[in-house]
């Protein structure tokens, strides 16, 4: 718990005279006022001009970072619409080429596994290997829009087998090797790639995975795959499996590091949808649309360069590995580790962020929130005072969690709370190394994304929580979904609720500052009494209290219909359910929030179930709660534990049970 108490919005950090004077975005706004002639007086002037005049601003971006292409960049936006919008129709080029380059003797990455196994590229190192998978890429076949698919760890072989197959035009995808057979399957199974690259095992927790059996059914059930090439990560000197090209062999020959460049749009990789109902969402993303979108993220946003170590806890089955690798793009050095944040305890990323050098530490508000609740003091344990930057996301991070980072972390961080998604594979609100950090707040919509609170007549909010919209296009938007050719599935993901702007999912309040607060998923929401009320404000509380470790609400209300609010919980170890751990959790959340916040029911469960990338199946449970069939709203191989989902099918059977007894 942070020590003292503190509420959204209390300031907790203002940046450094240096910081302002000397970041990216400084540089950014006196070059636009060298080259474009164009002032600012402060961020908020520079983010409203970034979203009213499209062309200019990515046209600025274009040149301030000096993007290499064929063709001229003249017409920046051809249809400014959504969906449909066209942006750069004249060019060609290669998100590879750009991460790639500056082959020198500066180092690329560096590589931890939980095991102690480590690795250092220096970016001359990093571009010869590329050349060498990429030309065993080439022998394989592999040319402009076919898929190469990859069942990798957060390992150096994925960074390497992205860049060599982006740099060929063709199309990657990824899944973390902890995924199931049948999810990799609804996945890669849409896209039916030419080459799979996987790995033989991975640890975790202290523990050997072996994947070998995964991987052959994987790859028999694959249509259309033609070469299965296996990284040995687990066994060095172990043979692949029968049939199966070692990784040794792919690379085995030099080549020419020599890239495909390509139109704006055409396909750089393909991400997934969490796939609780039906098969995940393929969300194509497009070569340009990506490299602007995370040249501008990472470098005026992250303030990002190459001085920088940046790591982020993820797997590659999130999009913040194809986030974090785009840090070669700005210079910075990046950082990955695999294995578990939590072994053998959860100072493992904080030891690992001081033994490397690591500036700007990527994570979770879950980690965040955990490392909190176990009254963890990591700037005691380790010296974090080269950490200048903190990077959360996933989730939202409490007001609470913010003052633990700035108590327990260090003073003088800088913490960039940020919320975006795979759809879009960046942040459009986030960090700001211009302005100050309040609990619990995001500091600013970023430029170039046209972020806005809506009500449900759609007239834009301020200082109040609506629906998170963006209503202009924005380069990174998906060039369309995989197998959906008349971009129907893409239409209803995004634009069914208002026509012509992205609805994304999420509660936001945009404060008069311009910063900005998540609440959770819209589709979520709990309706009390004619009121809304955010999930993350409930778990807040109730997740602050002694011996619980987490938990999930759900309210069971329909349109026209009022419902029960209820809240499962899961303590800790050796703590109980009882009554009076109850009467706490409905105290505090009766004089934190209010009264509405009260659930009608507290329940015990073993574990809340969460997606494969940690997020909580709120709307699966309350439709199983309303009477759906599992089958119907989750798919098990979308679940990072599929057992936690069992003790809410009982409980659903029993609260029908009683409704129908009464």
């Amino acid at each position: 718990m942070a020590e003292r108490r503190v509420r959204e919005g209390d300031l907790l950090w203002e940046p450094p005279t240096e910081l302002r004077e000397r970041s990216n975005l400084a540089r950014y706004m006196g070059w636009l006022r060298d080259e474009r002639g164009l002032g600012f007086e402060d961020y908020q002037a520079l983010w409203r001009w970034s979203v009213r005049d499209l062309d200019a601003f990515w046209r600025s971006i274009w040149d301030f970072f000096d993007v290499q292409a064929d063709g001229e960049p003249d017409v920046v936006l051809a249809e400014r619409r959504m969906p449909g919008a066209r942006w750069f129709p004249g060019v060609r080029l290669s998100h590879a080429e750009h991460l790639l380059r500056g082959a020198d003797d500066r180092p690329a990455l560096v590589f931890r596994r939980e095991d102690g196994l480590s690795l250092e590229m220096t970016r001359r190192e990093l571009a010869l290997a590329v050349a060498r998978a990429r030309a065993g890429l080439r022998r394989l076949g592999v040319g402009p829009g076919d898929r190469v698919a990859a069942f990798l760890p957060n390992a150096p072989e994925a960074v390497i087998g992205l860049l060599a197959t982006a740099s060929l035009g063709a199309i990657w995808s990824s899944c973390s090797p902890d995924f199931g057979v049948r999810a990799v399957l609804d996945r890669f199974g849409q896209i039916r790639p030419k080459v799979l690259l996987a790995v033989d095992g991975y640890r975790y927790g202290g523990r050997e995975h072996d994947r070998t059996g995964v991987v052959r059914e994987i790859a028999a059930g694959l249509p259309g795959l033609e070469r299965l090439v296996v990284v040995p990560y687990l066994r060095p000197d172990a043979p692949p499996p029968e049939g199966a090209m070692p990784w040794e062999e792919l690379v085995a020959e030099p080549g020419e590091l020599a890239f495909e460049r390509v139109p704006f749009e055409h396909p750089l990789w393909i991400l997934y949808s969490s796939g609780t109902t039906g098969l995940p969402k393929p969300i194509v993303q497009g070569h340009g649309g990506i490299l602007l979108e995370h040249l501008k993220c990472l470098a005026l946003h992250h303030d990002l360069g190459p001085r920088d170590r940046f790591s982020w806890f993820t797997t590659t089955g999130w999009m913040m590995w194809n986030f974090l690798v785009s840090g070669l793009a700005v210079g910075a050095t990046i950082v990955l580790y695999d294995g578990s944040p939590g072994h053998p305890d959860l100072t493992a990323l904080w030891r690992l962020a001081a033994e490397v050098g690591i500036t700007y530490f990527g994570t979770s508000a879950p980690f965040l929130h955990a490392c909190m609740k176990r009254g963890l003091r990591p700037g005691e344990v380790v010296d974090l005072r080269g950490v200048r930057g903190i990077g959360s996301t996933g989730a939202p991070l409490s007001p609470e969690g913010f003052a633990w980072v700035y108590e327990a972390v260090h003073p003088d961080v800088w913490l960039g709370s940020m919320s975006g998604g795979t759809d879009l594979c960046t942040a459009f609100v986030g960090a700001n190394p211009l302005l100050p950090v309040h609990a619990g707040e995001l500091q600013c919509r970023c430029l170039g994304a046209a972020v806005e609170a809506f009500d449900p007549e759609g007239r834009p909010l301020v200082d109040e929580v609506g629906e998170l919209v963006i209503t202009e296009p924005m380069p990174s938007m998906p060039v369309g979904f995989w197998n959906d050719p008349g971009g129907e599935r893409y239409r209803r993901s995004y634009f069914e609720h208002y026509p012509g702007v992205w609805r994304h999912g999420d509660w936001i309040k945009i404060t008069s500052r311009g910063s900005c607060v998540i609440y959770g998923r819209s589709d979520a929401t709990l309706n009390r009494a004619g009121v809304r009320i955010g999930t993350s404000e409930l778990y807040r509380v109730v997740e602050a209290l002694p011996g619980v470790r987490e938990s999930l609400a759900v309210d069971t209300g329909e349109l026209g219909r009022e419902g029960e609010l209820i809240l499962f919980v899961a303590t800790e170890e050796g703590v109980e359910l009882d009554d009076a751990l109850r009467r706490r959790i409905a105290d505090a959340l009766r004089t934190e929030l209010s009264p509405r916040h009260v659930p009608d029911r507290i329940l015990a469960v073993p574990a809340i179930p969460t997606t494969l990338n940690g997020k909580r199946l709120e709307v699966p449970v309350k439709r199983i709660l309303l009477g759906a069939r599992p089958e119907e709203v989750v798919s098990p191989d979308a679940l990072a534990d599929p057992t936690a989902l069992r003790p809410f099918l009982e409980i659903a059977e029993r609260l029908r049970a009683t409704a129908g007894s009464t």
